[in-house]
């Protein structure tokens, strides 16, 4: 393996723990050759560049992951958005509220308990509440 794909995998590997705030597993390189691919085309090349937010690229996979159902991965990407400041706990709200007419309403109620679970453990670990 070049210099090059070394330096996507860590270019990669850096975007994942600024796009999480952290709150990932981090696996070695050539641990598991699907991160491996991960890192390298969606967060090194991806995520990484510099026309969209993250704030803004989050919303996007927010909405197209909630559309799917996708209630686990949703709360990945929520978490992610308060620890980073991206979003409050009332734009949060607001997000579900947005996506229900158009993912439906009956697959986005799912995410309302998952929504305030989130912020709950948020608002637990110190973080400031939605009044702060």
């Amino acid at each position: 393996m070049g210099d090059d794909e070394r330096s996507r995998f860590q270019r990669g590997r850096d975007k994942l723990r600024e796009v999480y705030a952290g709150d990932v597993v981090d696996l070695p390189e050539g641990a598991i050759p699907f991160n491996d691919v991960m890192l390298r085309s969606l967060f090194a090349e991806v995520w990484d560049r510099d026309v969209l937010d993250i704030r803004s690229r989050r919303l996007l996979i927010m909405g197209v992951i909630a559309a799917h159902g996708q209630i686990e991965t949703w709360r990945i990407q929520a978490r992610a958005a308060l620890r980073r400041r991206e979003l409050t706990p009332d734009e949060l709200r607001e997000t579900l509220i947005m996506l229900a007419p158009y993912a439906g309403f009956p697959n986005v109620s799912g995410f309302v308990v998952a929504c305030e679970e989130i912020i709950s453990a948020w608002v637990a670990d110190g973080e400031p509440g939605p009044a702060d």
